[in-house]
């Protein structure tokens, strides 16, 4: 069997490219694919802020003329300064269940990295952090989230093979709504409240949200996760990319903002009504009915996607994130919302497993960062 390699070059290339794992998951029931348009902007020079200072190609596999894998090539500059490790990242992979396509895909990459001068290979990983990360190594018969990549048993079988080990993993959470906020839940956040002066900003308008926290927002976020595995800061421009592109969906009956008595932004967190079963149903367009499915998903939810949770360091040791959870709670029971999905959250984060302590709660899913070092 003879593997071709082609880099991708052309729009229609990158279209290939992002269609290539419906020819694999079309009709799986736990794969939740992404739209086509979110990972066009993600991987387009010309729209993507990270290519101010990342770098990337792309590659697909053909046997026989017909497309069997993908897989990406990053080299971001500003994580490797912050970090001090010199590795590539590889993400946006996908293979059938073949080890020679899996293998000619990453030594692809691996050849690419070294003509770079860099010193090993890690991934799955985006341009940033706030892109899809790692690679399903358990929860392969849960669906995934809107948020998560998804893969088959044998993908970190195959890395293994090649040499690959773990960097770091994520782990994930099902958590249950709780039918009633305690009296006592109630009588702590008061006291939080009075002790630090920190309150929920009451807020309706998108537009307000935007103009008076939104570039705060992001800039909170640089601050609590500075010491997080693969982060680094956002640039100016990445800041407006990521307003624009999320910020106009977020969800108030979901969205928490914590201000101080001065009205400065301490902490926020963002949950959005799953989107998981209406992305199936919308195969990766929002035309001719993708975003109807997705409109309908967003009114009634039953199950949200925790995305995003952010205290300022000086607060995070106060109790304030208590007042996040307390809100969060008390508009999942006012819509009627079962679970919650906790998406990915690192294995080393204690902080933020201490948020569900307390909760009905399964840990339902595993993912991994592999790592080779040349």
């Amino acid at each position: 069997m003879r593997i071709e390699i082609r880099r991708v070059e052309t729009d229609s290339q990158l279209k290939a490219f992002v269609r290539f794992p419906f020819s694999i998951y079309r009709g799986d029931p736990f794969w939740v694919p992404p739209l086509d348009m979110d990972d066009l902007t993600t991987l387009r020079r010309d729209k993507n802020p990270a290519f101010e200072y990342c770098e990337a190609e792309y590659w697909m596999a053909y046997v026989e003329g017909r497309a069997v894998g993908r897989i990406a090539g990053i080299v971001n500059s500003r994580v490797i300064e912050k970090w001090g490790r010199k590795l590539a990242r590889f993400g946006w992979i996908d293979f059938i269940e073949d080890f020679d396509v899996a293998t000619a895909l990453v030594k692809t990459v691996e050849d690419w990295a070294r003509s770079k001068g860099l010193e090993g290979v890690c991934g799955p990983l985006g341009f940033t952090d706030l892109d899809k990360e790692g690679m399903l190594i358990e929860g392969f018969d849960r669906m995934g989230t809107y948020a998560t990549n998804y893969n088959r048993p044998y993908y970190p079988q195959y890395l293994e093979r090649l040499g690959y080990v773990k960097d770091i993993d994520w782990i994930e959470f099902r958590v249950t709504t709780p039918a009633t906020i305690p009296e006592k839940v109630q009588r702590v956040q008061e006291l939080i409240s009075k002790r630090t002066g920190a309150r929920l900003y009451d807020w309706k308008d998108k537009k307000d949200l935007v103009s008076k926290y939104g570039h705060q927002l992001f800039e909170l976020l640089d601050e609590a996760y500075k010491d997080l595995y693969g982060t680094c800061p956002l640039t100016e421009g990445q800041m407006n990319y990521y307003i624009k592109t999320y910020l106009g969906f977020v969800d108030p009956r979901f969205t928490k903002v914590i201000i101080d008595e001065k009205e400065r932004l301490i902490g926020f967190g963002v949950a959005m009504p799953s989107l998981s079963l209406a992305a199936q149903k919308a195969g990766g367009r929002l035309l001719p009915f993708g975003w109807l499915h997705l409109m309908l998903a967003l009114r009634h939810p039953t199950v949200i996607d925790m995305y995003i949770v952010a205290i300022k360091p000086e607060y995070q040791e106060r109790g304030v994130i208590a007042i996040i959870m307390n809100a969060l709670n008390r508009s999942a029971i006012d819509e009627g919302v079962k679970f919650s999905e906790t998406n990915v959250e690192l294995e080393t984060n204690v902080k933020v497993h201490s948020l569900w302590k307390g909760y009905e709660k399964v840990q339902h899913k595993r993912r991994r960062a592999f790592i080779k070092k040349f």
